[in-house]
């Protein structure tokens, strides 16, 4: 089984940056593709971003297309999201998962981390 724990969130302005980062443990090998989702008070829960696991492939929501860059090293089994040009609007519970491929992750994944908080202050 895979487990994930998220890290990095924070207090931030808008226009700000942030990185967080996705730690896999456990069978890793199983669980090929890490993506990123989030989650505002009183919204649904949304796709962000996600990479499969040689990071030769990348997916992202039009709201943070060319702000936001996911990427990862398995040497460490790590998956990071760096997030520039940060706005109000991306407040939320940030939560990675896991999944065999990018398109089983982006839709229904298999594993979920615990999530970390990232409010942005305008």
């Amino acid at each position: 089984q895979v487990q994930l724990v998220e890290s990095g969130g924070g207090l931030v302005q808008t226009g700000g940056s942030l990185r967080l980062s996705c730690a896999a443990s456990g069978r890793t090998r199983s669980m090929y593709a890490i993506g990123w989702f989030r989650q505002a008070p009183g919204k649904e829960r949304e796709f962000v971003s996600a990479i499969s696991w040689s990071g030769g492939g990348t997916y992202y929501a039009d709201s943070v297309k060319g702000r936001f860059t996911i990427s990862r090293t398995n040497a460490e089994n790590t998956v990071y999201l760096q997030m520039n040009s940060l706005k109000p609007e991306d407040t939320a519970a940030y939560y990675c998962a896991a999944g065999e491929s990018i398109v089983v992750v982006s839709s229904r994944p298999r594993v979920w981390g615990q999530g970390t908080q990232v409010t942005v202050s305008s």
